[in-house]
């Protein structure tokens, strides 16, 4: 096995999830915006300072050259989608289309032992829990853990809003769960928290907690010792957002409490194992993985997110000097690369009966070019799955557009389509 060299990219986070191989990562942190419609940035004199993002949407956001698979793969997803713009406005459907492009490729990356983690508020975790559900699996969903924190303000006019939600899944049933190294402590005194508090003959305490009879009318009991913590439930109040004056603040906006992504890493990976963090903004999980003698990956489209980092990581005991950060998009190498050719020609006129990909229209095998659906300049390889034969008239009408644009050109509707879902492109 070749050796892992820890990467941040710069660059689309769509572009470079797709030139990653499948099943790659074992974990995945996301904290994208939320579609809060504020501009953030990071205060003068700050490490981040220059560092600044717009989370408001519009269709501009939305790669149009990777919805072929939504429309192919995913068209109840297609269906959701559309019908939030009539619920909460075209920004919204703009967003959870951008997220939804993501999901599906960090889905393909991440191992069938892997666990994602998307981090989020109110404002869409109901619509990204249905994305998820439906390319994960509803019976991989784990967890839906509420993240409680006090800074800020607070409302006259109703309760404060302080919290945010992190939607936990799991790629499969065999998912890696490090209970016990996230264990805090069990809280004793006048109140046992459920159950009656007993002392053991060794004087050590302990919760009784009476369980369900069973057929037989037998009542089963849980002993759970103090000394030895308990698993935090899905509400976490211990781990509090970063303070003004922590030594930890880089100025970041939206930067989370490496405590937070301690709990996270430690839970589900371990040792040697690749964290993989797509929105790394100051890169946080980066280097709370390295902490953990994890290998990471960490993108950000931001140029500004790789001088907060190698700054980050300088100051982090010299623990980070092995990394590199690229601009360019990677290249899978767990598929095939073959560059169009005569065989590939002839099994693809096979598999689309003669018909163009484009119009639908029967020709000849020699009127037809081989075209790339992802075009490489957008992060398209030269991998079987990625060609496709178009006619003359199509191939050039195309370009090195997406599918979308030639399908509306031609008036090509499959049956989404022709239901009116125009998903924003326009004519």
């Amino acid at each position: 096995m070749n050796k892992f060299t820890n990467t941040l990219y710069t660059n689309d986070n769509l572009f470079i999830l797709n030139g990653l191989n499948s099943q790659s990562v074992d974990l995945i942190y996301l904290d994208p915006p939320f579609n809060s419609k504020r501009t953030y940035s990071a205060p003068v004199g700050s490490k981040s300072a220059g560092a600044s993002f717009k989370d408001m949407w519009s269709w501009e956001d939305v790669n149009e050259f990777y919805l072929e698979t939504m429309f192919t793969d995913y068209p109840f997803l297609v269906n959701f989608i559309q019908s939030i713009e009539g619920i909460y406005g075209k920004a919204m459907m703009a967003y959870i289309t951008y997220m939804t492009q993501r999901i599906i490729q960090m889905h393909r990356v991440l191992k069938e032992t892997g666990s994602l983690y998307l981090h989020c508020d109110p404002t869409a975790s109901h619509y990204l829990k249905i994305v998820l559900d439906r390319i994960f699996g509803k019976n991989n969903f784990r967890n839906e853990i509420v993240w409680c924190y006090s800074h800020g303000g607070r409302s006259k006019k109703g309760f404060g809003k302080k919290h945010d939600i992190i939607l936990r899944y799991s790629k499969s049933n065999a998912f890696t769960f490090n209970g016990n190294d996230v264990k805090i402590e069990m809280k004793s005194g006048k109140k046992s928290f459920g159950g009656k508090m007993k002392i053991d003959n060794t004087g050590r305490k302990y919760r009784l907690v009476y369980g369900t009879k069973n057929s037989k009318g037998e009542t089963k009991y849980y002993k759970y010792y103090l000394d030895e913590g308990k698993i935090p439930e899905d509400y976490w109040t211990d781990i509090n957002s970063l303070q003004s004056g922590v030594a930890e603040r880089t100025g970041y906006p939206t930067q989370k409490p490496l405590a937070l992504l301690h709990r996270i890493i430690k839970a589900s990976s371990c040792e040697g194992d690749v964290v993989f963090d797509p929105f790394c903004g100051c890169a946080t999980a980066c280097v709370a993985a390295q902490q953990l003698q994890r290998h990471w990956i960490g993108i950000d489209i931001e140029k500004q997110a790789a001088d907060v980092l190698v700054e980050r990581l300088s100051d982090d005991a010299g623990l980070f000097k092995d990394f590199i950060h690229r601009t360019d998009i990677p290249k899978r190498d767990d598929v095939k690369e073959e560059l169009p050719n005569q065989n590939i020609k002839e099994k693809l006129y096979k598999e689309q009966q003669g018909h163009c990909n484009g119009c639908d229209n029967k020709y000849l095998i020699k009127d037809f070019h081989i075209d790339h659906i992802i075009p490489k300049s957008k992060g398209g390889g030269n991998y079987y799955e990625n060609y496709q034969l178009l006619c003359g008239h199509c191939n050039t009408t195309k370009g090195d557009r997406p599918m979308e644009y030639l399908m509306t050109k031609t008036n090509k509707r499959d049956e989404l389509l022709r239901s009116k879902l125009t998903f924003g492109i326009r004519n």
